[in-house]
């Protein structure tokens, strides 16, 4: 399966923009997180699989890391997914379960009932089988939401996948990366590609971010151009993903 590339201009998001298109999908569309959620995971793990695990994740390591908010349950879809198609996942999560609410609490629930291989990150070096050597790392640690440099286990887990030699794919943006400045942070993540969502953040074009970006590409989380359209966006949008769920961008 390829991946249609896309060489029209797309319309760019800041990250207010993005909590609107999230509150209208949402309250006026009843188009809900965990839909929303379930759609990004889907998306990230298929890119997972054609991208890095030549077509077939079986057998094969893979770390993810999780963030408590919607990056990190994007990631833990995207983790259950590689999951059942036979990879042998580890989670990372930032912080302990009761720290999880809402959505993401509920997909990590759904892989401590699968048995997932999950842990918090130690001091120091990540000690986990498969997770020194990993043929894949999935950067959900920190999203659009992100507000100044990263700290504690989330940083922890951002430099380890900086120093791992495995390629890093990222969900959204690179942890770390400011969506709307284009702003890099200390530490942010060096992924080898990244999987935006619904439409391309401004930051991720900005000078200083390309060699954090990586390959980028664009998933499908059903947002309809009805929507954008809408005060207070009033963005035309075409229809992008009439080839599939995923284009690639750059």
């Amino acid at each position: 399966m390829s991946i249609p590339m896309h060489t029209q201009d797309i319309p760019h998001l800041t990250t207010e923009q993005m909590v609107e298109v999230d509150r209208a999908m949402i309250e006026d569309y009843h188009i809900e997180l965990i839909q929303m959620m379930e759609n990004a995971g889907r998306n990230l793990a298929q890119l997972a699989r054609m991208r890095f695990l030549d077509g077939h994740p079986g057998g094969k390591d893979v770390v993810v890391l999780a963030g408590t908010g919607g990056n990190g349950g994007g990631a833990m879809v995207c983790a259950r997914r590689l999951h059942n198609w036979g990879a042998n996942v580890h989670v990372f999560i930032t912080a302990p379960d009761e720290d999880y609410t809402g959505v993401p609490a509920h997909q990590l629930d759904i892989l401590r009932r699968l048995q997932v291989d999950i842990s918090l990150p130690p001091e120091g070096v990540l000690d986990a089988k498969g997770a020194s050597t990993p043929r894949l790392t999935i950067d959900g640690v920190i999203g659009y939401s992100l507000s100044g440099a990263p700290r504690g286990s989330a940083a922890e887990l951002i430099r380890w996948a900086n120093a791992a030699r495995a390629p890093v794919l990222a969900l959204d943006t690179p942890s770390g990366v400011d969506t709307t400045r284009g702003k890099v942070f200390d530490p942010a993540t060096r992924a080898t590609a990244t999987l935006t969502l619904a439409l391309p953040k401004r930051g991720l074009f900005g000078p200083d971010v390309n060699e954090h970006v990586g390959e980028l590409y664009l998933a499908d989380i059903s947002v309809p151009p009805s929507l954008y359209a809408r005060e207070p966006l009033n963005i035309q949008v075409g229809n992008l993903f009439g080839s599939g769920d995923i284009i690639r961008l750059k």
